[in-house]
């Protein structure tokens, strides 16, 4: 091999820099709480079908007038639209529906439904995010620590904390709706980011039994280098096709494909910078022990 990338020996500077972008969005989640959408914190939702082409940003901004945190989104199928919001009562949902009925000359059957969302239900929604995220990983530390050995599932398993962690500081720092969305791109990342990281541990192993190398950690180094070009290729082509989502897509859209361009970047840094670092530094542990 003409070069070799040495990412192991520096994990002090790779730790840091997660490090400090985690504790940012743990800060923000803190102080300002995450921005927890109608289907965690409950609401009210009303289906308008207007039958004819519209904008959508006109009836978001007819919504704003009864509440600035409502939310429209276009629903092809029907040309209707779906106007969300925690904050809405009875009256102003009235309010709205005239408003909206005035300026596209509907009918008052044109009102399709209107929906409460009680706080119980938000609730066994994030009981479900967690449940399924802790299965999902537990799934993950048992198929990697199968297919290697369980300190290397232990890595990964960091490297996927470490994935969702950061995924949480874009939804706290920018303070996107959490919806039913956000498990789904938590689930997203989480495939995404241990396929990589896989990538990066097969190779590993490979490299380990050839036995051509001095130490673990220049193993590693080896191997990272040797997929590297694999894994930015890969992040890439995933990338323009979501960053093309996210700029031609829908606000509904952007919600889900922002985290996920986020969560993607993070996934390859974490395989790269963070889960080989571990495993070599849990070698290094069960050495001197």
């Amino acid at each position: 091999m003409d070069k070799m990338f040495k990412i192991v020996e520096k994990w002090k500077i790779w730790f840091s820099i997660s490090l400090i972008i985690i504790v940012i969005g743990l800060g923000t989640w803190l102080i300002k709480d995450l921005n927890y959408g109608i289907d965690f914190k409950g609401g009210t939702v009303v289906t308008i079908k207007i039958g004819k082409d519209f904008n959508v940003e006109d009836i978001r901004a007819m919504a704003a007038k009864y509440d600035t945190k409502a939310s429209a989104r276009e629903i092809l199928e029907g040309k209707k639209v779906e106007i969300s919001s925690k904050d809405f009562t009875d009256e102003q949902v009235s309010q709205l529906f005239n408003d909206v009925k005035a300026k596209y000359q509907l009918e008052d059957t044109a009102l399709e439904s209107t929906r409460r969302i009680g706080p119980s239900i938000g609730k066994e929604l994030r009981k479900k995010a967690i449940t399924s995220s802790i299965v999902a990983t537990l799934g993950i530390l048992l198929y990697t620590s199968f297919r290697f050995e369980f300190k290397s599932g232990v890595a990964a398993v960091i490297a996927l904390l470490h994935d969702l962690l950061v995924m949480v500081t874009v939804y706290a720092v920018l303070q996107i709706p959490v919806n039913s969305s956000f498990i789904a791109a938590m689930l997203t990342i989480l495939g995404y980011s241990i396929n990589d990281t896989i990538v990066v541990f097969d190779r590993i192993r490979e490299n380990r039994r050839l036995g051509k190398y001095k130490s673990f950690a220049v193993t590693a180094d080896v191997s990272i280098t040797q997929t590297l070009s694999r894994s930015i290729n890969t992040v890439l082509t995933t990338l323009f096709t979501i960053t093309a989502v996210y700029v031609l897509g829908v606000p509904a859209i952007k919600d889900f494909a922002l985290p996920l361009i986020v969560g993607i970047i993070s996934g390859c840094y974490s395989s790269i910078f963070i889960a080989s670092p571990v495993w070599v530094l849990l070698e290094k542990k069960g050495k001197v022990a």
